[in-house]
């Protein structure tokens, strides 16, 4: 079961806790909001779970109530004590590390179709979408829940203003929505922002057909500028004929294309 808020705010008492704002600690103090996530999820038993942060282990005492084989990844000492009371003898492997340094492969075995599920903190949230999108394929499902700006830009449509360049790296090899709306009021202490969980499935095969490195180059250097025109940002990069070819207007900004005109236009790079 999920931590109350009585229960949770004796932990902190008991082991003399301050939630860390440099850590971005918002810990989850209702069980209706940790129920909703695992339940999104569709953990069942069986299921192979890692949750990065899981701090006091509200969520990962649900997530292992629900059957699941979970590895709690935790960076801070300090909650190491208070997590294992939380998930006693519960099937779940606590380890003490930055999931950003993490061996993956040792954790995760040659066992694939893991699913990730986590409330994330603010500052590690987008680089640690993106390098398990990027570097560990084991894992098939991500269930983040991210403060909102966060999420906007994970899935973000073209034309959006939060549409960027992770938009772009989660759509090559994943298929995302926002699926759930966090109000601020459910954590504690209280964040100045609401959050969301984004579901993010991973793809068989990557979104786009050209050369990553060429398709991320156009990418990168256009979102530097990313007011100008696509026919200035990217002028030692990509001719007139590349723009034709790609059927890509070169008077537009890179926020309104999709990830699909990226790659035509990759393409035509490449063919020119």
């Amino acid at each position: 079961m999920a931590l109350t808020p009585s229960e949770l705010r004796d932990l902190l008492d008991r082991y003399e806790i301050t939630p860390s704002r440099a850590l971005g600690q918002n810990f989850v103090v209702d069980p209706n909001t940790i129920e909703r996530i695992v339940a999104l999820a569709g953990i069942r038993p069986g299921d192979n779970v890692i949750e990065v942060g899981p701090g006091l282990g509200s969520l990962t005492g649900s997530l292992a109530d629900a059957g699941a084989h979970v590895v709690a990844i935790e960076a801070d000492r300090h909650l190491l004590a208070p997590l294992g009371e939380v998930v006693g003898t519960r099937d779940v492997q606590v380890v003490h590390a930055d999931a950003m340094a993490v061996a993956w492969g040792d954790l995760l075995d040659d066992r694939t179709g893991w699913k990730l599920v986590a409330n994330l903190p603010y500052n590690l949230a987008t680089p640690l979408v993106l390098h398990v999108l990027d570097d560990v394929p084991q894992i098939g499902e991500l269930w983040v829940m991210v403060q909102r700006e966060v999420g906007q830009r994970l899935v973000a449509e073209p034309g959006s203003s939060a549409m960027g360049i992770p938009t772009l790296r989660v759509g090559y090899w994943a298929d995302g929505e926002i699926v759930a709306r966090v109000p601020a009021s459910v954590f504690h202490p209280r964040p100045r922002v609401e959050s969301v969980v984004v579901a993010l499935r991973r793809r068989a095969d990557p979104a786009a057909a050209a050369d990553p490195a060429r398709l991320f180059e156009l990418v990168r250097t256009a979102f530097r500028g990313r007011r100008k025109m696509l026919r200035r940002s990217l002028a030692a990069l990509a001719d007139e004929d590349a723009f034709r070819a790609a059927g890509v207007a070169s008077e537009s900004r890179p926020q309104e294309l999709a990830l699909a005109d990226w790659d035509r236009l990759a393409l035509a790079v490449e063919a020119s």
